[in-house]
């Protein structure tokens, strides 16, 4: 039996989530999609909405921090004839705290969702890809991953770690094949978590004011379809109306 490729991207969360729509356009490009994340239930839901489509998706609970979580992410993916095509750490967690009251509790928390489960994630995924000397591997950054600013110094703190892993790793990697790219969202996603969050912002915005998940997907295939000639590690991306 041939082998299939597959996507492994853990972060995944609402429907209307980056995650979410990363795994639906990989799947719809015929890949098997490996989807990762804390809520059951919000997986088992994303998982249901490929297969309605046509896709195939496995889900598994998985925390980015835990290493034999990641781990047993990897085993799963990597069982029968699949191969790891694509790998994607989407994990994104951000609390607003003036540096002085930010405890070493949430800096500790924010560096082990943002840059240590990068990490373990991106180590697993490039143990797998070198096999075949093939795969793209993507860490989703963020404006803070290039500059800080209150009250998010500590986000920022764990994004720019993230950043400077995604470096080294392409650096290491590229050359044995493996595409590592850094992409940085510049902006606002216009997704669940911001229409909860701050719906009078994104109602201020207008149409195409903020990011659309869509146009981001196509973003990473195109990333993913790129020659080995022309590589991109680093890209921003960012609404027209977004000031930068």
């Amino acid at each position: 039996m041939a082998s299939q490729y597959s996507a492994v991207i853990i972060g995944v969360g609402p429907e209307q989530g980056l995650g979410a729509t990363l795994a639906n356009y990989f799947a719809a490009k015929g890949l098997h999609v490996f989807i990762a994340g804390r809520s059951e239930n919000k997986l088992q839901r994303v998982a249901e909405g490929i297969r309605q489509r046509g896709g195939s998706a496995t889900f598994a609970v998985a925390d980015a921090r835990i290493e034999l979580d990641v781990a047993h992410l990897f085993k799963i993916a990597q069982s029968g004839d699949y191969v790891v095509d694509i790998a994607a750490y989407n994990v994104d967690s951000n609390i607003s705290a003036p540096l002085l009251d930010t405890d070493t509790e949430t800096f500790t928390m924010l560096w082990q969702q943002n840059c240590l489960g990068a990490f373990l994630f991106g180590k697993e995924a490039i143990t797998a890809m070198k096999k075949r000397k093939q795969g793209t591997l993507f860490f989703t950054g963020a404006t803070a991953s290039l500059r800080a600013k209150p009250p998010f110094t500590a986000f920022a703190a764990a994004k720019a770690g993230l950043r400077a892993l995604a470096q080294g790793m392409a650096r290491e990697f590229s050359p044995q094949g493996i595409h590592v790219v850094h992409t940085i969202i510049d902006g606002v996603i216009d997704g669940e978590r911001a229409k909860n969050q701050f719906p009078g912002y994104v109602e201020s915005k207008g149409k195409d004011g903020l990011l659309q998940l869509t146009a981001i997907a196509e973003t990473y295939w195109a990333m993913h379809k790129q020659h080995p000639s022309a590589w991109t590690h680093e890209l921003d991306l960012r609404p027209f109306k977004e000031p930068f």
